[in-house]
């Protein structure tokens, strides 16, 4: 018999959610068959058989369950299927449970055919009018608040206060941070108090960047250096290389490259550290801050062998942040972020250091400038102020200078 337990899937959550079993109690399986999902703060992940047999349920659906903590079992030979009393393995805890929102239905698993609905979901339910025979007939296994909010807005329901897509977690992604996950408490006043008069539940999603937000301020003392830019010419290249590579080619595109062709020069930009010690990383991997109305996402470039690559990456990327598609591989490994703020208006952002990395390069939108040219004429050009924030502990004020001034080169 063997045990498969939950492994650690990222640094901001000390408590999984599952969501789904991919593989029936009892059931034969092969090793390397994905047998359930679990959800983390913003991502969803598959779990895998390490070998064949066949599949026993330990902790049950829709419960919490912790790194380290019996998620199934593997036996050579099929026994009888777990009592309800033992589904529930140590450091899995009832999601319904939790909750000291005493409206809320419990989800406990339910009977054949009926899905499993989350306590946001069920709040939310209840705040729309939205009946338990409307979300079957969704047809999905698992109900989450997203699902909910987009069955509400098809029937011309206003969504409740709040309402990011993900609140319980279905809209998947990842913020990093090293902060533990809220506890059951912290859960049922965020979750469950949607109906409540004068709150503004946060989403999972938006949680998880308030704990990476706090573990940034509280443990990384940043620093910041703003260049002015001129980005006509970029924004010219742009429209010739997206036919060259046939793909969409931006700012973002040509920004997320230059970035990876300094690693070898400034190694220490793409650093962690380690108490006194920096740990250069052996490749570049670009952290691209997206949102889309899903909440804040940050998944990795690995490959920036090409533009192509890069603008493949990044529209795949674009696509999965309109639906909070993300899986935990996606939003891991960054070692430096690139922040897009596209906004027209916007002319300087300052990002927070994302944990685990030293910096995080801020781009803004262009802007018309009004100069001098060379023979007096007055004339116009494009321009983006580009920052740099960084770890004052690594980093300092000329190495950030020098990195800008590089960036620019690589860019022309």
């Amino acid at each position: 018999m063997a045990d498969i337990r939950v492994p650690k899937l990222n640094n901001n959550d000390t408590e999984y959610l599952v969501v789904e079993w991919l593989v029936e109690d009892g059931k034969p399986v092969r090793a390397g068959d994905p047998v359930a999902v679990l959800e983390t703060s913003k991502a969803a992940d598959e779990l895998e058989a390490a070998e064949s047999g066949h599949l026993h349920h330990v902790a049950g659906l829709n419960t919490w369950i912790a790194p380290g903590a019996v998620l199934a079992r593997i036996t050579p030979e099929a026994v009888p299927a777990a009592s309800a009393d033992t589904q529930v393995a140590a450091g899995a805890v009832p999601a319904a449970a939790e909750s000291s929102d005493t409206t809320s239905a419990p989800a406990d698993v339910p009977a054949t055919g009926a899905p499993v609905i989350t306590d946001p979901a069920r709040a939310l339910m209840d705040a729309l009018g939205v009946t338990v025979a409307q979300v079957t007939a969704l047809g999905l296994p698992v109900i989450r608040r997203g699902d909910v909010e987009r069955l509400a807005g098809a029937a011309g329901a206003p969504p409740a206060a709040g309402g990011h897509a993900g609140a319980d977690g279905g809209d998947p992604g990842q913020a990093r941070a090293g902060s533990p996950a809220p506890q059951a408490g912290e859960r049922a006043g965020a979750e469950g108090a949607d109906g409540a008069a004068g709150t503004h539940p946060l989403s999972r999603v938006q949680r998880a960047v308030a704990r990476a937000v706090t573990t940034s301020h509280g443990t990384i003392p940043a620093a910041y250096t703003v260049v002015k830019f001129d980005v006509g010419p970029l924004l010219e290249r742009t429209r010739g290389l997206s036919r060259e590579v046939r793909r969409p080619v931006g700012l973002a595109e040509l920004f997320v490259q230059a970035v990876a062709a300094l690693h070898p020069a400034f190694p220490l930009f793409f650093a962690s550290i380690d108490g006194d010690r920096a740990r250069p990383a052996e490749a570049p991997r670009i952290g691209v801050t997206l949102d889309l109305g899903q909440g804040l996402y940050v998944p990795v470039v690995h490959d920036t062998g090409s533009l192509r690559e890069i603008a493949d990456t990044l529209m795949r990327y674009r696509l999965a942040a309109t639906e909070g598609d993300f899986r935990e591989r996606d939003l891991t490994g960054a070692n430096i972020a690139v922040t897009l703020h596209t906004d027209a208006d916007v002319i300087l952002a300052i990002p927070f250091v994302f944990p685990g990395t030293v910096c995080a390069l801020a781009i803004t939108s262009p802007q018309p400038e009004v100069v001098l040219g060379e023979d007096g004429a007055v004339t116009t050009r494009t321009v983006a102020n580009i920052g740099l924030a960084y770890d004052h502990r690594l980093i300092n004020g000329r190495d950030a200078a020098l990195f800008l001034a590089a960036l620019r080169m690589e860019l022309h």
